[in-house]
């Protein structure tokens, strides 16, 4: 997962313990309904792909018990202490350009991984031939192209510097080679990768106090690539996390779409 520009959001950043916490209080609730419904339970042996935080290495952990196993992978590790005890195994791995972690998983789950992975046809056909027959895959990515917007009611000048910004991020992440627009095609992914009764969902939030928090966050830990390609200015920051501080605003998230199936 490796950028020719460097990770624009790298983990070691202050920022970024605040963006895992905030991706945990919008979409977990939806990860764990899905992996829930796909049976995870005691003795599963289960692939966390580009783990980054820890709640959803977590809930996989109880879930599978001291009879099964969680192996938590990412090229970095450094936030994955806390949980590195069985029945997790943590790994430094490359999901895009590295052989599977193991084989005959009962279930691998990736989310917000495979869209800044460069070689992303890869990283899924290591996922789909990591599992064994009947396992599950759950991939779960953002599509920015289908809604680009920081606030989708765009109705006054904090509203359009919010906007943007939103734009001038989802540009530097195209630049270092995130596809914008692959949530929409997992659902088609997972059929051609030769899995079985595939179903997708997406969940689009509009507005938490956790959208605030990861608006923020990502903000700051944007700043300087913003500044330094002109994108906005020193001012424009500051004044958007002024707002962000005052409260009042709605910060909406791109899509996050959910497509799941079975290797046959």
């Amino acid at each position: 997962m490796t950028r020719p520009d460097g990770y624009l959001l790298d983990n070691q950043q202050t920022e970024a313990g605040e963006r895992f916490d905030a991706f945990a209080s919008l979409f977990d609730p939806t990860t764990f309904r899905h992996l829930e419904g796909l049976g995870v339970g005691p003795g599963w042996r289960c692939w966390e792909v580009g783990a980054g935080g820890t709640s959803v290495v977590s809930w996989l952990a109880k879930k599978v018990g001291r009879t099964g196993q969680v192996v938590a992978t990412d090229i970095d590790t450094s936030r994955l202490g806390p949980v590195a005890r069985p029945p997790v195994e943590v790994r430094v791995h490359d999901a895009g350009a590295e052989e599977p972690p193991g084989e005959d998983f009962d279930l691998v789950h990736a989310r917000l991984v495979l869209v800044h992975v460069p070689d992303r046809d890869r990283a899924l056909r290591s996922m789909v031939r990591s599992l064994r027959p009947g396992g599950r895959l759950l991939v779960e990515d953002a599509d920015p192209a289908l809604q680009p917007l920081a606030c989708p009611d765009e109705h006054g000048p904090e509203q359009q510097l919010a906007n943007r910004l939103r734009t001038g991020f989802r540009r530097l992440l195209a630049e270092r080679g995130a596809d914008l627009s692959y949530g929409r095609r997992l659902p088609r992914l997972l059929r051609e990768a030769g899995l079985q009764r595939v179903e997708a969902e997406a969940y689009f939030p509009l507005t938490s106090p956790a959208g605030a928090a990861l608006e923020s966050a990502t903000i700051r830990q944007i700043r300087a690539e913003l500044v330094r390609t002109g994108r906005a200015t020193d001012d424009d920051v500051d004044r958007h996390l002024a707002h962000i501080e005052a409260g009042g605003m709605h910060f909406a998230t791109a899509p996050m779409i959910s497509a799941w199936g079975r290797k046959g």
